[in-house]
């Protein structure tokens, strides 16, 4: 926990960093603009789909022409956008961890390595497709589990924890992987990840929750619906940040960790030979 506490401390002075700053609104411009561009051709066409859905099924008609005889006419507007939203929030906050893993994790282990580990040998355990390949496996899992894991939200407790339990161990394998692939050999990397399983996926857990905060903009009710170019980029810019924050932690964790590793295996070789008395 030490370990852990010394590296949260560490990555929050760093993301005060002119670097880390700049670095982050690289994700923040290709998936605003990504977003924002499939939200302007796309979003009067997605609404009109999703509205013909909705009243192809019996029970949500029977549904909604009940909220029509009470007087809640507003929510057969509002329940199309805000399922389109519902959505569209977690491909928002994969697409944002991808960019991040991808761009901005590799500077940010450059710049911890650079200034606190100058020493920190480079084995390269892992190249740039593999830690594609990777994040990309991860995050398929992750949504089979998101998506497995719909019918638990409706137990009121889960729906706090299995969804941040989910996006934290996708950050934790994601963020994990691309911190230890530079400087790590491959076996060096494996058994860290298996050693440290437990402190890491603590650290993705505590990210996940972090991850979930900017999800709360949404829970304006009918404003966001009218907000929704604006809070899609505000929300894309504090996921960055909270993302770009993880990388920070997870690389000062990982390498901190990494060089104890590799002084535990230099020590004994270091241990003078006990002398032999001659008879």
């Amino acid at each position: 926990m030490r370990a852990i506490a010394d590296a949260f401390w560490r990555a929050l002075a760093y993301c005060l960093h002119w670097r880390v700053i700049l670095w982050s609104l690289l994700p923040l411009l290709l998936a605003g603009g990504i977003v924002g561009g499939l939200g302007w051709f796309y979003w009067e066409g997605t609404l009109a789909a999703v509205r013909a859905s909705l009243e192809d099924w019996s029970l949500v008609a029977a549904l909604l022409n009940w909220l029509d005889s009470i007087g809640l006419q507003r929510m057969h507007t509002l329940l199309a956008p805000m399922i389109v939203v519902a959505l569209a929030v977690p491909a928002i906050v994969v697409l944002t961890l991808l960019l991040v893993a991808l761009w901005v994790t590799p500077m940010v282990v450059r710049l911890v390595a650079q200034r606190r580990f100058p020493g920190l040998e480079a084995h390269h355990g892992g190249g740039w497709f593999q830690s594609l390949a990777w994040s990309l496996a991860c995050t398929a899992a992750a949504l089979v589990a998101l998506v497995l894991s719909i019918p638990l939200w409706f137990v009121p407790p889960l729906v706090l924890v299995l969804p941040p339990l989910i996006w934290g161990w996708l950050t934790c394998r994601i963020l994990a992987f691309d911190v230890l692939s530079v400087h790590a050999s491959a076996t060096e990397r494996r058994q860290l990840l298996q050693s440290r399983r437990w402190p890491l996926l603590l650290m993705g857990v505590v990210a996940g929750y972090l991850g979930a905060l900017p999800s709360l903009l949404w829970a304006l009710g009918a404003l966001t619906l009218v907000l929704a170019p604006v809070l899609v980029l505000v929300s894309v810019w504090l996921y960055t940040l909270v993302f770009a924050f993880a990388a920070c932690w997870f690389a000062h964790y990982a390498l901190a960790e990494l060089q104890s590793l590799r002084g535990e295996r230099v020590a004994p070789a270091l241990e003078p030979e006990p002398l032999k008395l001659s008879a």
